[in-house]
């Protein structure tokens, strides 16, 4: 009579699948970290082509609608801040998203989906859970700012409104129309397919991919703006840890796309009603003074995401790889 309570060998053998986090997703496509690296090179390619496109789509309407060579030169050279050159600015980031698809799909064949989530979509009711803790944060940030006024990047809250004009009226539009989407193409170029792609190019020890993946793609976020100095820097890098540490906490996008759309709804806004555009989406000097408000915005958001989480937890990894017979793999 059989008297042994093993499992069999076939069972003991059986592969089993590692669940992958969102920083390590691009082992489900070609998982090599050459692949990677090609990914990222491409992406800087797609993206400048990106810009250009944009230009294109700022300039022939404006163009069209009679504008002169010199006046669209002018209105687009960025000094100062105009609603076309924030269009552009705008539209040129949107055009990231797509590119970022693209790299996903060309380079690494698999569905562009999981650039976005381990859900491999956009959890749509998640985002809107999101922006709810956004618009909460919103009322705390202006509530600090008016205790602790900002001095220098163009975001204090004074006592005297600027004059509504024509060009506010056009600021506003493009700012409620298309900001959104550089918010959104700028999480997924940065927090998206730098974070998978820099996770992917370190050995697959936990801490450390993890560290890479957040800081890495904060520091060429921060660089990415331009010259700067220190306090406006670190008040850049430090927004995109806090980004980079959503992603990896809530498994995809969604949030730190959120808090994106908030940081420039409110700085925008209040450049519209107390400032001016060009000191805000510009800015290469500040004070030290600032930090208190913008890291109160991210700090805040991230502890309400983690409250959140509490009560409804959202998947944060995905059934990886067939470990047995996969060690190129993983």
């Amino acid at each position: 009579m059989p008297t042994s309570s093993a499992p069999s060998s076939a069972s003991a053998s059986a592969p089993e699948q590692q669940p992958l986090g969102y920083h390590q997703l691009l082992l489900l496509g070609r998982p090599s970290r050459a692949w990677a690296l090609a990914g990222v090179l491409l992406l800087l390619v797609l993206v400048l082509l990106g810009q250009y496109a944009a230009l294109v789509s700022v300039q022939v309407p404006l163009v069209l609608a009679g504008w002169s060579a010199d006046d669209v030169v002018e209105r687009l050279s960025g000094d100062p801040v105009t609603p076309a050159y924030l269009a552009l600015v705008d539209a040129g980031w949107a055009y990231a998203v797509i590119a970022v698809l693209a790299v996903v799909l060309l380079v690494h064949k698999q569905r562009p989906g999981w650039v976005v989530s381990v859900a491999a979509r956009m959890r749509w009711g998640w985002l809107l859970r999101c922006l709810g803790l956004a618009a909460i944060t919103l009322v705390v940030t202006v509530v600090v700012s008016a205790l602790v006024p900002a001095t220098g990047t163009g975001q204090e809250i004074s006592g005297n409104l600027n004059d509504w004009t024509s060009q506010t009226t056009a600021f506003l539009l493009v700012v409620l129309l298309l900001t959104p989407l550089q918010a959104a193409g700028e999480e997924f170029v940065f927090r998206g397919y730098l974070t998978q792609a820099f996770g992917r190019m370190v050995p697959t020890w936990a801490p450390l991919s993890k560290a890479v993946a957040v800081v890495v793609p904060a520091v060429l976020f921060a660089l990415a703006h331009g010259a700067q100095d220190a306090p406006v820097f670190v008040d850049r890098f430090a927004f995109g840890l806090v980004a980079g540490v959503l992603v990896l906490r809530t498994g995809g996008l969604e949030a730190g796309i959120a808090m994106h759309v908030l940081n420039n709804l409110l700085a925008y806004g209040v450049a519209l009603l107390f400032s001016d555009m060009t000191s805000t989406l510009n800015p290469t000097a500040s004070s030290w003074s600032n930090l208190p408000v913008t890291l109160t915005q991210s700090l805040v958001f991230l502890g309400l995401v983690e409250l959140s989480l509490r009560r409804r937890p959202v998947a944060t990894t995905t059934a990886g790889p067939v470990l047995a017979g996969q060690g190129t793999r993983v």
